[in-house]
């Protein structure tokens, strides 16, 4: 599908990025256009352009929905379709601003409704424009224009059927010459629309307004109301208890326990209990009979209170001497208590106030704090109330009736409160009290409601009531707040609506303009779709003609290949050697080039994919250091390869795709290193990280030449391995099946200039013409490699310093691999020999080497033989080690730094081994990079030390110890001779069939074959093949090739596993006859990885690609074969 984003700038020049592919230039109406479309995936390709037009500075992205998309692929944009642009932009418009809408406020099923009610009416109205008369009678659209029709095709779309009706739509505007006066109507129309919804915005943000301010209100006078309430009755808690305090210490005690005094002194000091009271006193219940005692007992005539509720006095006219004595009643409840803030009251009978009568008898019945109604305080005349409790003579239970409660009573103690006080205090603690406006009122008579507390100060329209409740059910309290300020104008409301009719004004003048370049654009979509198809199809052309030049190359190459190596193994003077190693070096050097072609190719169209298979990367790196040891040799360059112990032995991977990535690395080494070494690494990531004992450091002492190298430790900065984001997550643990290796190529070679470092794996490059010249090379080895490794979820790096060397560094990640019997044999049948190993069991070799580095190495290899090592830096030491005697060795191997140093004393050296007494002296070997810069200045005798070619394998250092120390037999043959002889017994008694049309490739394929002992039968087409392979047969394996005239592979080996399963069939009933089934293993030039699963699927067990070498035809074949 074509998607097209339009991008409208007012900007006076417009650059347009759109990555690698085809530039158009536009010009329309005197305004340059700039496109520029990219080749993407076949699934889904993006054309963007932008556009600069007049000096209106004006922003907007424009998505078409997915009508416009249908739309474009139509083909049939005109400057006469701003029509439709007007009808589907703008429903997708209101569908995307109410869903923004429903984000922004809530997610309120209205909101939802108006995106549902959208899309419905965008529906409704498509299908009346398609389903119209205008439409059947101009366009003669198929179908009919009667209404019932027209429902009919509303009551489809509403049920899933859009996509025909979209297509309707798009085939009657692309048809249909839509007029101008139409247009300024429908734009006419969406700015009236565009006004209505601005203005049904504007009144919805305000009501919106309106009630969050009225849920503030609410908010901040419950919070209000309900401080007040608490704090109220901590204070009223806090009466109670003193309440009990008098009943035990002055009724239960006598003498009392409490005085005036006391108790004036005890309220005083816990009056921050009751921070709300400005008061405390206590009146006892004294009966008329016991006036006169009490009074001479007090010293006071018992005062009556009605006058002070009938004449009020101010704070300076109070005199308690002034009051009249109480007239004669059944009890009295004179105050004997009072704080000293209201000991004024002190005398006061509270039974002689109306008032407080009823409060006191209220309290008393109830057993419950009692309020007062409002009045105005004594002295500070401000208002207040009056909480009493009653106090009893002894514990009454819950369930006491009023009288028991009254016969039982002692006394009243009340708290005074004054309410102006206490809600002015409440009301500072807050941050908002400037903003509200309090008023509590008393409204137990809710027809004359007393106000508490407050003014007629003016303020916002709106207030809101909250209930108090104070514990006394019988008085009732409301608080009343509203806001000081009156509501501020509704500004986001106003700048909504107002931004909303902006953006539409801007949207309609969009598709206004919109119309007027779209035709242009169609145009050059058009263009590039072309450009594009053309495009793919050179695409194809270049796969097909890779696959083609490659099948037609490698087919006579492996014939050249073949021959050399089978020419090779006649005889042949020194001379006749050379060429024929020439010969195949060139040859080996071609198919190198084309098969990095071909991988660049397949890292191009992404088909690049990796094995998984078992195998030994110890073995891997032998092979490779074999590939490169005489160009090291003839260089006098050191080649080395350190594993670490933590490597397992056998991992799950790609062995071939590791090795091109290390033979790139390497083979770049050797190209540009004339000197010094070259040294490979392997260690596990946590080891890098955990181990001391790897860290290098830049000195000539720490290396394996003694050159000076580039810091190894700056190539794998910024690796992701190394941190807890990396494709392990963390190290991985023991238990683990991921192996994360760490591989580094050292070298000592001219290193890259600093110009050429930020393109080292960019395909093709080359660090300067010269170099091509020089070395050769087509320059895509490291990129190739980035591609390997990145697909084994690693990375790579590097560093490197002019004339003084480079070191690559990769990760790769690997699966632990268990031990396979079949592979693990061809393993240790192609690299290093393991049944040496138990040879050389017990064995103690001596390395003298003043080297670390490259000490540790040579451990390394010795010990993979199974041999014990010890290592000493000169020949002093190591002779002191032999004559020891603690430890018997029983050879040793002396590096030729050391040897060359002092001949003469490396004489003595030799001399005194022989005289060792406690066994068989020491055998010596010399390690030496090439066989030419050692010469033997010192004539021992017999005793000369055996010479040993380094770079070190295991398999070479096996054989070299087997010949000098007399482990072989001594009648085997050598060199050549050997090697054929131990190879022919293992395809011995094997029956193999070979079918290729050509006729080199047969004859190259048998000669392999037969020098591991089978007994080879050729045939040259399809036909031949099934005729031998028809059961019953001899053959143990067959090679077809894929490609051949008449009837290919393919075909050839569907046949015969049919005649296979009908034979299978005819003798499913005899339990002594094995099923027919024989290996069929393809063998073509054609390396691409669909052809290796088109042969899988085809019947086939196996794939060797041409040019085929012997090894590689016998480590195929001899999968399907047991061992013996």
């Amino acid at each position: 599908m074509m998607r097209l984003s339009t991008v409208l700038l007012g900007l006076p020049t417009t650059l347009l990025t759109m990555g690698p592919g085809m530039a158009i230039l536009i010009k329309y109406g005197g305004h340059e256009v700039q496109a520029r479309a990219s080749l993407l995936s076949d699934s889904e390709n993006r054309i963007f352009c932008r556009f600069s037009f007049g000096p209106s500075f004006l922003f907007c992205v424009l998505r078409f929905s997915p009508l416009t998309q249908a739309y474009l692929e139509s083909a049939r944009v005109d400057t006469h379709n701003l029509l439709e642009l007007f009808l589907f932009n703008l429903c997708w418009l209101l569908l995307w601003m109410s869903l923004l809408h429903v984000v922004g406020f809530g997610l309120k099923v209205g909101h939802l409704l108006l995106v549902l009610c959208c899309w419905v009416v965008s529906v409704i109205y498509l299908n009346w424009f398609i389903s119209s008369g205008i439409m059947d009678t101009k366009m003669g659209f198929p179908g009919g224009g009667g209404g019932g029709k027209m429902w009919h095709k509303w009551w489809e779309k509403i049920s899933g059927q859009g996509c025909k009706i979209h297509q309707q739509y798009y085939q009657y505007i692309g048809s249909k010459e839509v007029k101008r006066a139409l247009w300024r109507k429908l734009l006419l129309t969406w700015v009236v629309g565009w006004i209505i919804v601005s203005l049904w915005i504007l009144c919805y943000l305000s009501l919106q307004g309106i009630e969050k301010r009225k849920e503030t209100l609410a908010s901040l006078c419950d919070e209000r109301a309900r401080m007040l309430q608490d704090q109220f009755n901590v204070s009223m808690n806090h009466i109670q208890a003193m309440s009990i305090l008098i009943s035990t210490f002055h009724h239960a005690k006598n003498p009392s326990a409490i005085d005036q005094k006391t108790f004036a002194r005890y309220t005083e000091r816990t009056a921050f209990e009751r921070p709300l009271t400005s008061g405390v006193a206590y009146a006892v219940r004294v009966l008329h009979s016991e006036r006169e005692q009490f009074e001479k007992q007090q010293g006071w005539t018992i005062k009556r209170m009605d006058t002070l509720e009938q004449n009020p006095v101010h704070k300076d006219d109070y005199a308690p001497e002034a009051l009249e004595p109480s007239p004669v009643q059944e009890e009295y409840a004179p105050v004997i208590f009072a704080q000293d803030t209201i000991a004024h009251v002190i005398s006061v009978n509270v039974l002689s106030g109306k008032e407080d009568r009823e409060n006191v008898l209220r309290a008393r019945e109830s057993g419950k704090g009692v309020l007062t109604a409002p009045f105005r305080l004594l002295k500070t005349n401000r208002l207040g109330v009056i909480l009493t409790f009653a106090v009893y003579k002894r514990d009454l239970p819950s369930n006491a009736t009023p009288n028991e409660r009254i016969q039982a009573t002692d006394g009243y103690l009340g708290g005074v409160f004054d309410v102006e006080s206490l809600v002015e205090k409440l009301l500072q603690q807050l941050a908002s009290k400037q903003t509200v406006i309090v008023n509590v009122y008393d409204t137990t008579n809710h027809t004359h409601p007393i106000a508490m507390y407050g003014s007629n100060e003016s303020g916002d329209e709106f207030y809101r009531v909250s209930t108090l409740n104070f514990g006394d059910p019988f008085r009732k309290h409301e608080m009343h707040c509203r806001f000081k300020q009156k509501p501020p104008w509704p500004w986001l409301a106003i700048t909504t609506s107002f931004g909303i009719l902006v953006i539409a004004f801007l949207v309609g003048y969009i598709f206004h303009a919109t119309v007027n370049h779209i035709a242009k654009v169609e145009d050059d979509c058009c263009v590039m779709r072309k450009l594009r198809e053309r495009a793919v199809a050179a695409d194809i052309a270049k796969s097909q003609f890779l696959a083609t030049v490659s099948h037609e190359i490698r087919t006579p190459m492996n014939g050249v290949l073949g021959m050399l190596h089978m020419l090779m193994d006649t005889d042949l003077d020194v001379t006749q050697q050379e060429y024929v190693r020439t010969a195949q070096e060139s040859g080996k050097a071609l198919v190198s080039l084309i098969n990095e072609v071909l991988d660049q190719a397949k890292i191009e169209f992404g088909k690049l994919e990796l094995e998984a298979v078992l195998f030994d990367i110890r073995a891997i790196l032998d092979d490779v250091l074999s590939l490169f040891s005489e160009k090291s040799q003839g260089k006098g360059v050191e080649l080395a390869v350190y594993v670490s112990d933590q490597v397992p032995e056998f991992l799950i991977g790609d062995p071939g795709r590791f090795r091109q990535i290390i033979t790139n690395l390497m083979g770049n080494s050797i190209k540009f290193t004339d000197k010094g070494h070259i040294f490979v690494t392997v260690h596990l990531v946590e080891e890098i990280v955990h181990s001391i004992e790897v860290d290098k450091e830049s000195n000539s002492e720490n290396t394996l030449s003694g050159s000076v190298v580039a810091d190894s430790r700056r190539s794998w900065e910024g690796f992701r391995a190394f941190s807890q984001e990396g494709p392990l997550g963390s190290f991985s643990s023991p238990s683990s099946d991921l192996v994360n290796l760490i591989v580094s190529v050292e070298d000592t070679g001219e290193g890259i200039p600093l110009e050429s470092q930020p393109r080292i794996f960019t395909p093709f490059m080359q660090v300067g013409p010269s170099i091509s010249r020089k070395h050769g090379g087509t320059g895509i080895g490291l990129s190739i490699s980035k591609c390997l490794v990145g697909l084994m979820n690693g990375e790579i790096g590097f560093v490197s310093i002019p004339k003084i060397g480079s070191t690559f560094t990769f990760t790769a990640v690997f699966s632990n691999g268990l031990r396979s019997s079949n592979e693990c044999k061809i393993q240790q049948t192609n690299s290093q020999p393991r049944s040496a190993s138990s040879e050389f069991e017990g064995m103690t070799a001596l390395i003298i080497d003043p080297r670390p580095v490259r000490a540790k190495v040579s451990r390394y290899h010795i010990q993979r033989l199974g041999i014990h090592v010890e290592m000493v830096s000169d020949l002093n030491q190591g002779l002191l080690t032999i004559s020891n005697g603690n430890i018997v060795i029983n050879m040793v191997l002396i590096e030729q730094e050391v040897w060359d140093r002092d001949l003469g004393f490396s004489s003595h050296f030799v001399n005194n081994t022989r005289k060792i007494d406690h066994g068989i002296p020491p055998k010596l070997f010399i390690l030496v990079n090439s066989s030419s810069s050692f010469k033997a200045s010192v004539n021992l005798g017999a005793d000369n030390p055996t010479v040993i070619t380094k770079p070190l394998r295991a398999s070479m250092l096996a054989a070299s110890l087997q010949r000098a120390m007399g482990i072989q037999n001594k009648g085997a043959p050598r060199n050549r001779e050997l090697q054929s002889l131990s190879l022919r017994h293992l395809l011995c008694g094997r029956k193999i069939l070979i079918v290729d049309d050509n006729a080199v490739n047969r004859a190259v394929a048998a000669g392999a074959l037969k020098k591991y002992g089978a007994d080879v039968v050729c045939v040259s087409s399809g036909k031949d093949a099934i005729a031998s392979l028809k059961p019953p047969h001899q053959f143990d394996a067959c090679f077809m090739d894929i490609q051949m005239p008449e009837m290919d592979g393919f075909v050839a080996t569907k046949k015969i596993r049919e005649m296979e399963q009908s034979a299978n069939r005819e003798v499913s009933m005899d339990d002594n006859v094995t099923n027919w089934h024989v290996p069929i293993l393809a063998m073509t030039a054609d390396v691409i990885q669909a052809t290796h699963e088109k042969c899988l699927g085809g019947g086939m067990d196996g794939y060797v690609s041409k040019p085929f070498e012997a090894e590689q035809l016998y480590r195929e074949v001899s999968r399907f074969f047991q061992s013996y």
